[in-house]
């Protein structure tokens, strides 16, 4: 498995091309500016089987149907957000000024609970990691030694919890108790920035040092 991070819309949200031998490939959070992703899948002769949301925040689904159009393929999304994809004032383009009301249509597929994923080759552990937003989940590639996590932790910091269905409460739960437990070495392939590791963020990121790692 292969995987290249490009920087998309208007908050330059990190969006993952994850793809194999046979050149097929998931598209994590299309957050817009679909021309320059197009240009890229177009580059490595790729072709989207499903678009994954780590959650429906607008600056991760602003190409969603740029993406879906263009494959055919089927979005999925925790079904606590399947509404937010066509409600600017949940996904928050409608909640700040000087940003365009961002629609979606509806997801084809609804994560439920955690458990296995499985999209035609490509195979992974569905975490749910709220608290950022409450259906925000991970894709955990435990072979790889990689989590595709959206903005629950950042290499020195944590998700914001101020939009609606934040928790901070809930979003240090789910780092505890889904994050610092994975292997040391796994990568953080996170929403925003660079990627990172469990380790240097037990070692190093201020917010999560009162948990004693």
């Amino acid at each position: 498995m292969n995987w290249k991070r490009i920087s998309l819309g208007p908050l330059q949200t990190n969006g993952f091309v994850i793809y194999n031998e046979s050149k097929e490939a998931l598209m994590i959070d299309p957050g817009g500016d679909e021309d320059k992703l197009f240009t890229l899948l177009a580059e490595e002769d790729l072709t989207i089987l499903a678009i994954l949301l780590t959650h429906a925040h607008f600056d991760h689904i602003g190409g969603v149907e740029a993406v879906r159009k263009k494959y055919k393929c089927p979005v999925y999304v925790h079904e606590k957000e399947k509404e937010w994809l066509s409600q600017p004032e949940l996904n928050g383009s409608g909640l700040f000024q000087g940003i365009e009301s961002v629609v979606a249509n509806k997801a084809e597929k609804t994560f439920m609970k955690q458990g296995i994923l499985e999209v035609g080759s490509f195979k992974c552990e569905l975490l749910e990691t709220p608290g950022h937003s409450p259906g925000s989940v991970s894709f955990y590639f435990p072979k790889e030694k990689i989590i595709f996590s959206g903005d629950v932790l950042f290499r020195g910091g944590v998700g914001r919890t101020d939009l609606p269905g934040g928790s901070h409460d809930v979003l240090m739960e789910t780092i505890h108790d889904k994050m610092l437990t994975l292997p040391d070495d796994t990568i953080v392939a996170n929403g925003h920035g660079p990627e990172t590791t469990i380790t240097e963020e037990k070692e190093t990121n201020p917010f999560i040092n009162g948990f004693g790692w």
